[in-house]
């Protein structure tokens, strides 16, 4: 007996090793919404004049992996610098489903898969930045680390995390 409980307590103190060492984009949580890409530098110059600027055109795309209609509201989306968007208003999305997080200001619409940050300043880092997801409970649904050097090899501004 005593054999067993060490070898139990070295493969868990090594399974706790690999996962402390396992890099944020790469961790799998249970989580039926996961950030399926960002579109982190929108193209052109960057101008967040709520009339003239680009601020839409910089996007988070959350997709709905589970085979059950999901709520957004309540999730919760953040930067590394603690920039945050609350999804405030019913947002279903059934298997399969998407919503583009758009900067800017806008009507969110269910139909066009679209919800809006209200908000002309821009979220994301043009050089690197992490993208955090929660769920309503304040559990972490998904997270990624992006750097334009390591993760964006064609330069469009765009990466994609999960198909």
């Amino acid at each position: 007996m005593r054999i067993r409980s060490a070898l139990a307590v070295v493969a868990t103190a090594g399974t706790v090793a690999v996962v402390a060492a396992v890099p944020a984009q790469a961790t799998e949580y249970s989580s039926a919404l996961k950030i399926k890409g960002v579109q982190y530098d929108a193209p052109g110059r960057d101008s967040n004049s709520c009339t003239k600027g680009n601020t839409r055109s910089e996007y988070l795309t959350i997709k709905n992996y589970s085979h059950t209609t999901v709520n957004l509201k309540g999730y919760v989306v953040k930067d590394a610098t603690g920039n945050r968007y609350t999804f405030r208003s019913n947002h279903y999305l059934e298997y399969g489903d998407y919503v583009s997080l758009r900067g800017g200001k806008g009507t969110d619409s269910d139909a066009k898969n679209v919800a809006y940050r209200q908000n002309c300043n821009f979220i994301w880092n043009n050089d690197k930045d992490t993208i955090y997801l929660y769920k309503p409970s304040g559990a972490r649904a998904d997270v990624h680390a992006y750097t334009k050097s390591r993760d964006d090899r064609d330069g469009n501004g765009y990466i994609t995390y999960h198909g």
